[in-house]
């Protein structure tokens, strides 16, 4: 499979383009290369569905930051599969291809078909389940299409029959002078049928609510504010159209002991001031268990240690962060006597050391002085 082009590159735009650039230059290559002007030409089909991809990440302010910071990659470790077939471009960017056509695109003038309705839903993830990934299951209630009437929305033997308001246009027209106004039809709106002996099960509507339990796939390296889509997972579509997707919303609960910078992971850990001053070798958590960390003499309070490669897994799969430690060195309480004489003694030392030394500088400064 040929690698991807840069979405920047694939619009003509810079990485600071805004959203009005953007959506210009998808306009062009929307017009260049629709399907309609390029019957049967491969090469034109998959630079209108690459024009879309790029749009459709670009346009989207969280998946372009994904994108600026992880790349391709980064979207699929979000979850970002790319855009569907002609359909979901249509449906996606109808707007766009109203505004080039003056009624949408030709393939959907002739289809009344919509996509089903996309789905939120909100997770939470414990600290460890987002920094090693992991499988879970959520229940959703959706829209899924009536057993009984199999969508149809008709009793069953039955069938939509057509809109005697309209004859099946789903167009009503009225004089206004010279010109004739065509509208919606305001008894079968649009569709052209109506439905005379609609479902018991579902009332008509084609659809039931149901819980349906789906399984979530968590990538190693997610966070608060990452997205997953589940294409397909969405609700049903009432009209014969593809499904919606169904977008994972992550949260990450805090931790007791790590916090999370990007992909280090920082940790703080108490020493005693003997350990600082003599140097010692002490047991640390790590997200993986324990690693033994030499503290080396004089270490001093708010010192950082780095434990490479100890960190969260980058969600472009490349490389892990690392464990920053920072020391705090604790001032020892509730002392014994034979702990304050030896403390005593110790500060009698430091202050001659000191004086001794300041006397020595004197002494040097004015013997400069006298030279």
């Amino acid at each position: 499979m040929a690698a991807k082009r840069d979405y920047y590159e694939v619009l003509g735009v810079n990485r600071n383009a805004s959203e009005d650039e953007l959506k210009k230059q998808y306009r062009r290559l929307a017009l260049k290369y629709h399907p309609d002007k390029n019957p049967d030409d491969q090469d034109a089909e998959e630079k209108f569905k690459e024009a879309a991809e790029a749009y459709e990440v670009l346009r989207d302010p969280q998946k372009r930051q994904i994108y600026d910071q992880f790349g391709h990659q980064g979207l699929e470790g979000a979850g970002f599969s790319g855009v569907g077939g002609f359909e979901d471009i249509f449906s996606s960017f109808g707007d766009i291809f109203e505004d080039l056509f003056g009624f949408g695109s030709g393939r959907r003038g002739r289809s009344r078909t919509r996509p089903g309705a996309d789905l939120r839903y909100d997770l939470s993830l414990e600290f460890m389940e987002a920094a090693f990934g992991t499988e879970t299951k959520i229940n959703i209630n959706k829209a899924e299409t009536c057993p009984s009437c199999k969508g149809s929305r008709c009793e069953s033997g039955r069938h939509p029959e057509t809109c005697h308001h309209c004859g099946g246009s789903g167009q009503v027209g009225r004089s206004q002078g010279f010109f004739t106004i065509r509208t919606t039809c305001p008894v079968c709106r649009g569709g052209g049928k109506v439905i005379a002996h609609p479902c018991k099960q579902c009332e008509g509507a084609g659809q039931v609510m149901v819980n349906k339990s789906v399984s979530v796939k968590i990538p190693a390296g997610v966070d608060t504010g990452s997205r997953l889509r589940l294409t397909g997972e969405g609700e049903t579509s009432p009209s014969g159209g593809p499904p919606g997707d169904l977008y994972v919303f992550i949260h990450v609960k805090p931790h007791k002991i790590f916090q999370r910078n990007n992909t280090d992971v920082i940790s703080s850990i108490q020493i005693s001031f003997i350990q600082a001053a003599l140097g010692d070798t002490i047991t640390v958590p790590t997200l993986e268990g324990e690693e033994q960390l030499a503290i080396p003499r004089g270490t001093q309070y708010g010192d950082t240690f780095r434990l490479q490669g100890k960190g969260i897994q980058s969600l472009r799969g490349y490389q892990r962060g690392d464990q920053i430690i920072q020391v705090d060195v604790r001032t020892p309480t509730n002392l014994n006597k034979k702990q304050e004489a030896l403390l005593n003694e110790f500060a009698k030392i430091e202050t001659e050391k000191f004086s001794n030394k300041l006397k020595n500088i004197l002494k040097g400064q004015a013997s400069k002085i006298a030279h």
